[in-house]
Protein backbone atom coordinates (compact mmCIF):
# COMPACT_ATOMS: atom_id res chain seq x y z
CA UNK A 1 0.00 0.00 0.00
CA UNK A 2 1.60 3.28 -1.10
CA UNK A 3 1.81 6.35 1.14
CA UNK A 4 -0.77 8.30 -0.86
CA UNK A 5 -3.41 5.58 -0.39
CA UNK A 6 -2.54 5.37 3.30
CA UNK A 7 -3.07 9.12 3.70
CA UNK A 8 -6.40 8.96 1.87
CA UNK A 9 -7.61 6.08 4.06
CA UNK A 10 -6.40 7.83 7.21
CA UNK A 11 -8.45 10.90 6.31
CA UNK A 12 -11.59 9.21 5.01
CA UNK A 13 -12.05 6.08 7.15
CA UNK A 14 -13.06 7.91 10.38
CA UNK A 15 -15.58 9.99 8.44
CA UNK A 16 -16.94 6.92 6.63
CA UNK A 17 -17.19 5.10 9.96
CA UNK A 18 -19.20 8.00 11.37
CA UNK A 19 -21.56 8.01 8.39
CA UNK A 20 -21.95 4.23 8.68
CA UNK A 21 -22.79 4.51 12.39
CA UNK A 22 -25.44 7.14 11.65
CA UNK A 23 -26.97 4.75 9.12
CA UNK A 24 -26.67 1.85 11.56
CA UNK A 25 -28.29 3.85 14.35
CA UNK A 26 -31.12 4.77 11.97
CA UNK A 27 -31.63 1.16 10.86
CA UNK A 28 -31.90 -0.31 14.36
CA UNK A 29 -34.60 2.13 15.47
CA UNK A 30 -38.19 1.80 14.44
CA UNK A 31 -40.14 4.60 12.79
CA UNK A 32 -41.95 5.18 16.09
CA UNK A 33 -38.67 5.38 18.02
CA UNK A 34 -37.24 7.88 15.54
CA UNK A 35 -40.38 9.97 15.84
CA UNK A 36 -40.12 9.88 19.65
CA UNK A 37 -36.45 10.91 19.54
CA UNK A 38 -37.22 13.87 17.27
CA UNK A 39 -40.12 14.84 19.53
CA UNK A 40 -37.91 14.65 22.63
CA UNK A 41 -35.33 16.89 20.94
CA UNK A 42 -38.02 19.39 19.96
CA UNK A 43 -39.47 19.52 23.47
CA UNK A 44 -36.10 19.84 25.23
CA UNK A 45 -35.48 22.89 27.42
CA UNK A 46 -32.93 24.79 25.32
CA UNK A 47 -32.15 27.23 28.10
CA UNK A 48 -29.79 24.58 29.49
CA UNK A 49 -28.35 23.93 26.05
CA UNK A 50 -27.47 27.62 25.74
CA UNK A 51 -25.83 27.50 29.20
CA UNK A 52 -23.85 24.47 27.99
CA UNK A 53 -22.70 26.39 24.91
CA UNK A 54 -21.58 29.34 27.06
CA UNK A 55 -19.61 26.99 29.29
CA UNK A 56 -18.09 25.38 26.20
CA UNK A 57 -17.04 28.75 24.80
CA UNK A 58 -15.53 29.70 28.16
CA UNK A 59 -13.46 26.50 28.14
CA UNK A 60 -12.08 27.45 24.71
CA UNK A 61 -11.27 30.94 26.01
CA UNK A 62 -9.36 29.45 28.94
CA UNK A 63 -7.52 27.18 26.51
CA UNK A 64 -6.44 30.25 24.51
CA UNK A 65 -5.22 31.99 27.69
CA UNK A 66 -3.40 28.84 28.82
CA UNK A 67 -1.69 28.58 25.44
CA UNK A 68 -0.08 31.99 25.99
CA UNK A 69 1.36 30.71 29.27
CA UNK A 70 3.30 28.13 27.23
CA UNK A 71 4.36 30.62 24.55
CA UNK A 72 5.40 33.47 26.86
CA UNK A 73 8.59 31.82 28.26
CA UNK A 74 9.81 31.49 24.65
CA UNK A 75 9.36 35.23 24.10
CA UNK A 76 5.98 35.18 22.31
CA UNK A 77 2.67 36.59 23.47
CA UNK A 78 0.08 36.46 20.67
CA UNK A 79 -3.09 38.49 20.83
CA UNK A 80 -5.79 36.55 22.65
CA UNK A 81 -8.28 36.98 19.79
CA UNK A 82 -5.82 35.29 17.41
CA UNK A 83 -5.35 32.42 19.85
CA UNK A 84 -9.09 31.88 20.12
CA UNK A 85 -9.63 31.98 16.36
CA UNK A 86 -6.69 29.63 15.77
CA UNK A 87 -8.24 27.15 18.22
CA UNK A 88 -11.68 27.30 16.58
CA UNK A 89 -10.22 26.84 13.09
CA UNK A 90 -8.35 23.81 14.44
CA UNK A 91 -11.54 22.29 15.84
CA UNK A 92 -13.34 22.92 12.57
CA UNK A 93 -10.53 21.30 10.57
CA UNK A 94 -10.62 18.23 12.81
CA UNK A 95 -14.26 17.68 11.86
CA UNK A 96 -13.10 17.15 8.28
CA UNK A 97 -9.65 15.58 8.67
CA UNK A 98 -8.68 14.09 12.06
CA UNK A 99 -5.58 15.64 13.69
CA UNK A 100 -5.22 18.20 10.90
CA UNK A 101 -6.35 20.90 13.31
CA UNK A 102 -3.12 20.81 15.33
CA UNK A 103 -1.09 21.54 12.19
CA UNK A 104 -3.48 24.30 11.10
CA UNK A 105 -3.43 25.86 14.57
CA UNK A 106 0.38 26.00 14.60
CA UNK A 107 0.41 27.36 11.04
CA UNK A 108 -2.17 30.04 11.89
CA UNK A 109 -0.28 31.35 14.91
CA UNK A 110 2.94 31.27 12.89
CA UNK A 111 1.36 33.27 10.06
CA UNK A 112 -0.30 35.98 12.14
CA UNK A 113 1.91 36.18 15.25
CA UNK A 114 5.33 35.17 13.86
CA UNK A 115 5.63 32.22 16.24
CA UNK A 116 7.93 29.63 14.60
CA UNK A 117 5.90 26.63 13.50
CA UNK A 118 8.03 24.10 15.39
CA UNK A 119 7.72 25.99 18.67
CA UNK A 120 3.98 26.57 18.28
CA UNK A 121 3.40 22.93 17.37
CA UNK A 122 5.52 21.82 20.33
CA UNK A 123 3.30 23.73 22.77
CA UNK A 124 0.19 22.15 21.18
CA UNK A 125 1.68 18.67 21.66
CA UNK A 126 2.41 19.54 25.30
CA UNK A 127 -1.24 20.57 25.71
CA UNK A 128 -2.45 17.35 24.11
CA UNK A 129 -0.27 15.22 26.41
CA UNK A 130 -1.69 16.99 29.45
CA UNK A 131 -5.22 16.60 28.12
CA UNK A 132 -4.66 12.84 27.83
CA UNK A 133 -3.43 12.77 31.43
CA UNK A 134 -6.50 14.70 32.58
CA UNK A 135 -8.85 12.39 30.68
CA UNK A 136 -7.18 9.32 32.21
CA UNK A 137 -7.55 10.92 35.65
CA UNK A 138 -11.27 11.41 35.01
CA UNK A 139 -11.51 7.79 33.83
CA UNK A 140 -9.88 6.71 37.11
CA UNK A 141 -12.25 8.84 39.20
CA UNK A 142 -15.21 7.50 37.22
CA UNK A 143 -14.03 3.93 37.77
CA UNK A 144 -13.78 4.51 41.53
CA UNK A 145 -17.29 6.01 41.63
CA UNK A 146 -18.62 3.13 39.53
CA UNK A 147 -17.00 0.34 41.59
CA UNK A 148 -20.31 -1.24 42.56
CA UNK A 149 -21.63 -1.24 38.99
CA UNK A 150 -18.34 -2.68 37.69
CA UNK A 151 -18.40 -5.45 40.30
CA UNK A 152 -22.02 -6.27 39.44
CA UNK A 153 -21.08 -6.41 35.76
CA UNK A 154 -18.19 -8.77 36.48
CA UNK A 155 -20.50 -10.96 38.58
CA UNK A 156 -23.16 -11.06 35.85
CA UNK A 157 -20.55 -12.00 33.24
CA UNK A 158 -18.93 -14.48 35.69
CA UNK A 159 -15.52 -12.87 35.19
CA UNK A 160 -12.76 -14.51 37.28
CA UNK A 161 -10.83 -11.84 39.23
CA UNK A 162 -7.72 -14.03 39.53
CA UNK A 163 -7.58 -14.40 35.74
CA UNK A 164 -8.23 -10.68 35.31
CA UNK A 165 -5.38 -9.75 37.67
CA UNK A 166 -3.09 -12.29 35.96
CA UNK A 167 -3.84 -10.76 32.56
CA UNK A 168 -3.22 -7.29 34.00
CA UNK A 169 0.16 -8.27 35.43
CA UNK A 170 1.05 -9.98 32.16
CA UNK A 171 0.23 -6.84 30.17
CA UNK A 172 2.26 -4.73 32.61
CA UNK A 173 5.31 -7.00 32.16
CA UNK A 174 4.91 -6.98 28.36
CA UNK A 175 4.59 -3.20 28.38
CA UNK A 176 7.73 -2.84 30.51
CA UNK A 177 9.71 -5.11 28.18
CA UNK A 178 8.41 -3.18 25.17
CA UNK A 179 9.55 0.14 26.69
CA UNK A 180 12.94 -1.41 27.48
CA UNK A 181 13.45 -2.47 23.86
CA UNK A 182 12.25 0.92 22.62
CA UNK A 183 14.82 2.63 24.86
CA UNK A 184 17.58 0.55 23.27
CA UNK A 185 16.29 0.97 19.71
CA UNK A 186 18.66 2.47 17.13
CA UNK A 187 16.82 1.85 13.88
CA UNK A 188 13.53 0.79 12.27
CA UNK A 189 9.99 1.22 13.56
CA UNK A 190 11.10 0.97 17.20
CA UNK A 191 13.30 4.03 16.72
CA UNK A 192 10.30 5.97 15.38
CA UNK A 193 8.24 4.91 18.39
CA UNK A 194 11.15 5.92 20.63
CA UNK A 195 11.17 9.41 19.13
CA UNK A 196 7.40 9.71 19.65
CA UNK A 197 7.70 8.65 23.30
CA UNK A 198 10.62 11.05 23.82
CA UNK A 199 8.58 13.86 22.28
CA UNK A 200 5.70 13.17 24.64
CA UNK A 201 8.05 13.17 27.63
CA UNK A 202 9.63 16.43 26.48
CA UNK A 203 6.16 17.91 26.07
CA UNK A 204 5.26 17.04 29.64
CA UNK A 205 8.60 18.24 31.03
CA UNK A 206 8.23 21.63 29.31
CA UNK A 207 5.14 22.23 31.42
CA UNK A 208 7.08 21.67 34.64
CA UNK A 209 9.77 24.10 33.53
CA UNK A 210 7.30 26.99 33.34
CA UNK A 211 7.39 29.88 35.81
CA UNK A 212 3.59 30.00 36.06
CA UNK A 213 3.07 26.28 36.70
CA UNK A 214 0.41 26.97 39.34
CA UNK A 215 -1.63 29.24 37.06
CA UNK A 216 -1.23 26.78 34.18
CA UNK A 217 -2.58 23.99 36.40
CA UNK A 218 -5.52 26.16 37.49
CA UNK A 219 -6.51 26.84 33.88
CA UNK A 220 -6.10 23.16 33.00
CA UNK A 221 -8.40 22.06 35.82
CA UNK A 222 -10.86 24.84 34.94
CA UNK A 223 -10.98 23.70 31.29
CA UNK A 224 -11.87 20.13 32.24
CA UNK A 225 -14.33 21.18 34.94
CA UNK A 226 -16.06 23.29 32.27
CA UNK A 227 -16.09 20.31 29.87
CA UNK A 228 -17.89 18.22 32.46
CA UNK A 229 -20.15 21.11 33.50
CA UNK A 230 -21.31 21.76 29.93
CA UNK A 231 -22.19 18.06 29.70
CA UNK A 232 -23.84 18.06 33.13
CA UNK A 233 -26.19 21.02 32.58
CA UNK A 234 -27.65 19.45 29.43
CA UNK A 235 -29.21 16.73 31.59
CA UNK A 236 -31.74 19.32 32.78
CA UNK A 237 -32.95 19.87 29.22
CA UNK A 238 -34.71 16.47 29.21
CA UNK A 239 -36.97 15.35 32.12
CA UNK A 240 -35.81 11.72 31.88
CA UNK A 241 -32.14 12.66 32.47
CA UNK A 242 -32.59 15.45 35.05
CA UNK A 243 -32.25 13.00 37.98
CA UNK A 244 -28.91 11.53 36.88
CA UNK A 245 -26.15 11.58 39.54
CA UNK A 246 -22.65 12.93 38.91
CA UNK A 247 -21.28 9.39 38.56
CA UNK A 248 -23.64 8.69 35.63
CA UNK A 249 -22.74 11.98 33.94
CA UNK A 250 -19.02 11.23 34.32
CA UNK A 251 -19.46 7.76 32.81
CA UNK A 252 -21.37 9.17 29.83
CA UNK A 253 -18.83 12.00 29.50
CA UNK A 254 -15.93 9.51 29.32
CA UNK A 255 -17.77 7.42 26.71
CA UNK A 256 -18.41 10.54 24.65
CA UNK A 257 -14.78 11.69 24.97
CA UNK A 258 -13.47 8.41 23.57
CA UNK A 259 -16.11 8.50 20.82
CA UNK A 260 -14.79 11.93 19.78
CA UNK A 261 -11.39 10.40 19.04
CA UNK A 262 -12.74 7.42 17.07
CA UNK A 263 -14.57 9.35 14.35
CA UNK A 264 -14.38 12.92 13.02
CA UNK A 265 -15.63 14.95 15.98
CA UNK A 266 -17.62 11.94 17.23
CA UNK A 267 -19.96 11.93 14.22
CA UNK A 268 -22.36 8.99 14.44
CA UNK A 269 -20.60 7.32 17.39
CA UNK A 270 -21.01 10.01 20.07
CA UNK A 271 -24.82 9.73 20.49
CA UNK A 272 -24.63 5.92 20.43
CA UNK A 273 -21.90 5.78 23.08
CA UNK A 274 -23.62 8.25 25.41
CA UNK A 275 -27.05 6.64 24.99
CA UNK A 276 -25.74 3.15 25.79
CA UNK A 277 -24.11 4.37 29.00
CA UNK A 278 -27.31 6.14 30.09
CA UNK A 279 -29.24 2.90 29.58
CA UNK A 280 -27.29 1.44 32.52
CA UNK A 281 -28.74 4.18 34.73
CA UNK A 282 -32.33 3.54 33.76
CA UNK A 283 -32.69 6.19 31.05
CA UNK A 284 -34.78 4.80 28.20
CA UNK A 285 -33.19 4.64 24.76
CA UNK A 286 -35.34 7.41 23.29
CA UNK A 287 -34.31 9.92 25.96
CA UNK A 288 -30.69 8.72 25.86
CA UNK A 289 -30.50 9.14 22.10
CA UNK A 290 -32.08 12.59 22.37
CA UNK A 291 -29.55 13.60 25.05
CA UNK A 292 -26.63 12.35 22.94
CA UNK A 293 -27.80 14.11 19.79
CA UNK A 294 -28.53 17.38 21.60
CA UNK A 295 -25.11 17.36 23.25
CA UNK A 296 -23.20 16.47 20.09
CA UNK A 297 -25.10 18.68 17.64
CA UNK A 298 -25.05 21.79 19.85
CA UNK A 299 -21.27 21.64 20.37
CA UNK A 300 -20.66 20.78 16.70
CA UNK A 301 -22.80 23.72 15.55
CA UNK A 302 -20.78 26.02 17.83
CA UNK A 303 -17.50 24.75 16.37
CA UNK A 304 -18.75 25.07 12.78
CA UNK A 305 -20.12 28.59 13.39
CA UNK A 306 -17.14 30.04 15.25
CA UNK A 307 -14.66 28.07 13.14
CA UNK A 308 -16.12 29.53 9.95
CA UNK A 309 -16.17 33.04 11.44
CA UNK A 310 -12.54 32.60 12.51
CA UNK A 311 -11.51 31.63 8.99
CA UNK A 312 -13.28 34.77 7.75
CA UNK A 313 -12.01 37.28 10.32
CA UNK A 314 -8.43 36.10 10.82
CA UNK A 315 -7.15 37.77 7.63
CA UNK A 316 -9.41 40.80 8.18
CA UNK A 317 -8.22 41.49 11.75
CA UNK A 318 -4.63 40.82 10.73
CA UNK A 319 -4.61 42.57 7.34
CA UNK A 320 -1.26 44.23 8.11
CA UNK A 321 0.47 40.86 8.59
Amino acid sequence: MNSRLKNILKKTLPLLLGVFLIGYSYSITSAEDRENIVEAIKEANYFWVIISLLLGFLSHLFRAIRWNLLLKPMGYQPRLINNIMAIFTAYLANLGIPRSGELLRATTISTYENVPFQKGFGTIIAERVLDVVMLLLIVLITGILQTEIILDYFAAKQINFVKLITVGVGLLICGSLFLFYIKKAKSGILLKIKHIVQGLIEGISSIFQMKNKGLFLVYTIAIWVLYIAMFWVVKFSIPETAHLPVSAILAAFVAGAFAMTATNGGIGLYPIAVSNILLIYGVDKTAGDAFGWIMWSSQTIMVVLFGALSFLFLPILNKNK
